[in-house]
């Protein structure tokens, strides 16, 4: 569905889109729903993230875009500052932010999957680190 007012265009957008779309790191999956691809967006991204079972990424920023995670389905744990030695959980109906340029790991450290919706932007920016 899509709606013109003033050269714009409102729109709903049905799911997520295919992951591959967009940057991801392991153990997370990263999947759209609004972006520059689906509605031409320039200043947000928006899309549905999974975090496998203990699973950790590797140490990563996002440039210029800082994050706003809701967490929808189990724990979430963020490690950032000197050595990765402070972290943040984060369960079910929970807010994260992580600021822009931040390195950080994130990822699931249970036995069950989890689930948030990502926002990020200008864009899903994914800077990798290394290890």
């Amino acid at each position: 569905m899509s709606t013109k007012t003033q050269g714009k265009e409102l729109k709903v957008i049905h799911g997520t889109q295919d992951p591959s779309t967009t940057a991801q790191t392991p153990g997370m999956i990263r999947k759209p729903g609004i972006d520059s691809n689906t509605v031409g967006a320039s200043k947000v991204w928006l899309g549905h993230v999974t975090c496998e079972p203990n699973t950790m990424g590797p140490i990563h920023h996002h440039g210029e875009a800082e994050t706003a995670a809701y967490v929808l389905k189990g724990h979430i744990r963020v490690y950032f500052g000197e050595d990765f030695k402070e972290y943040v959980d984060a369960n079910a109906g929970d807010f994260i932010y992580v600021p822009a340029h931040m390195p950080h790991i994130e990822g699931n450290v249970t036995d069950e999957p989890a689930e948030a919706v990502l926002s990020r932007g200008p864009d899903n920016i994914v800077i990798n680190l290394g290890e």
